[in-house]
């Protein structure tokens, strides 16, 4: 019997104890590694964005072409994916000589966003959306990026399914705009509500009762402040003032860097659309419809509810932002993109040896899946808490290569939340 196709009661004999113990145990030695070589590593990653984007710019003028704006779009995918993702996660935090621009407490902040990452989203709104949320309730309600449940309009529409495909196309090629940038806005902006009224929890922040489109609107508070903070910035500097920087060569020139400029912002979002949608959708993955019952479900929940890509090569993990080690960095989110590279063979064979479902397919099979989910044509699996039953101690069944002795598993501690670290509680107190 394949491992993904085990039924909900095997995946409750599984020992959690001793699989978190594992994970703990290589999750130690990898910090314990932490070195100049991840950030060495970091540093090509980032050198080679930055290429992309100078060549892609430096061939933009002479007019429109397929390579200037792939160019551009992979320069602007690595500037999201790998440096703003990992570093705004802390996975540079504690890698020794880290500039501070590329540490939690320097990236993005104020003025730099323009520098460090110039891209639609405000930073604080993605880092609360993605890294709080997101990541301490993945696949819960409480969780904005929920897949199943975000395209819900699009799946219960009673419309052909080839008017739904083209939905969910036009959906990703334009997605950071018309979705993702406002829809972690209008969650912080919910945030700063709820402390002010003192109602509600943590968890309300993720879905609200206001309108999506009313985050567009200008006539609200909430409105301008996606205008004047996301839209109108970047909409301004790269399709107006970039472009601009170029009249000295003509208006021929202006115009080809324009139109290469759109090309790539359409391929950015195809691009990043087909590396992260897919992480956690798929009829072969689960959803919850409730919190876990501690740390070491926890575990068992970023695993199967989550997918891996084609790992393997800086190349190839550059071109999938290092998403494709999506399993790894939801168990471990402030490790660095090199120490994704190093453990993943031994985060599946562990979950291999504790009978854990370890999914890892091509990004074009993941992406046909999450088309399936998004039309209506395939269903996620739902999963409740663990019985208090399961997860019997491990006495005879050592896990696979612990290189030193495991912290002890607690069985309180919360799962990771906006830094990568565990948040100090996953109650209904405010953050």
């Amino acid at each position: 019997m394949r491992i993904d196709s085990l039924p909900a009661p095997e995946l409750d004999a599984i020992d959690l104890e001793g699989f978190a113990r594992a994970l703990r145990a290589l999750e130690a030695e990898a910090v314990a590694s932490l070195g100049a070589e991840d950030l060495a590593h970091m540093l090509r990653l980032e050198r080679w964005g930055r290429w992309c984007t100078t060549a892609g710019y430096a061939t933009a003028w002479v007019m429109p072409n397929p390579l200037s704006m792939a160019l551009l779009s992979t320069g602007s995918v690595a500037r999201w994916a790998i440096v703003a993702h990992h570093t705004m996660h802390k996975g540079m935090d504690r890698v020794p000589g880290t500039p501070t621009r590329l540490t939690s407490a320097g990236f993005a902040q104020g003025s730099r966003r323009f520098v460090d990452w110039f891209d639609w989203f405000v930073p604080e709104a993605w880092h609360y959306e993605h890294n709080v949320l997101h990541h301490g309730y993945t696949n819960e309600v409480a969780d904005p990026d929920l897949v199943e449940l975000n395209v819900a309009p699009i799946r219960e529409a009673r419309v052909p399914r080839v008017l739904k495909q083209l939905a969910v196309a036009a959906y990703a090629l334009t997605w950071k705009v018309t979705y993702y940038a406002p829809s972690t806005l209008q969650i912080l902006q919910r945030k700063r509500r709820r402390r002010t009224t003192r109602e509600g929890t943590l968890k309300d922040d993720a879905r609200g009762p206001e309108r999506f489109v009313a985050a567009f609107d200008p006539r609200t508070g909430d409105g301008r402040e996606l205008w004047w903070r996301s839209i109108l910035p970047y909409a301004v500097g790269r399709f107006v003032a970039i472009p601009a920087l170029f009249a000295p060569l003509g208006p021929l020139a202006v115009a080809s860097v324009w139109a290469n400029s759109l090309g790539a912002e359409l391929l950015t979002n195809l691009h990043t659309f087909a590396i992260i949608a897919p992480n956690h959708a798929g009829e072969d993955l689960h959803r919850f419809t409730g919190s876990p019952r501690d740390r070491r479900e926890w575990f068992l929940r970023q695993v199967i509810g989550t997918v891996n890509f084609s790992t393997g090569g800086d190349v190839r993990d550059f071109l999938h932002g290092f998403l494709n080690y999506q399993i790894e960095h939801h168990l471990f989110p402030d490790l660095p993109p090199r120490q994704y590279q190093r453990i993943q063979p031994r985060v599946r064979a562990i979950c291999e040896h504790f009978g854990v479902p370890y999914r890892q397919e091509s990004v074009f099979a993941r992406v046909k899946k999450l088309v399936a989910v998004a039309v209506g044509d395939a269903h996620m699996r739902v999963r409740g808490a663990t019985s208090p039953s399961a997860s019997p101690p491990s006495a005879s069944r050592p896990p696979p290569s612990p290189s030193r002795p495991p912290p002890s598993p607690s069985a309180s501690r919360p799962p990771p939340s906006a830094s990568g670290s565990p948040p100090s509680s996953r109650s209904s107190s405010a953050p």
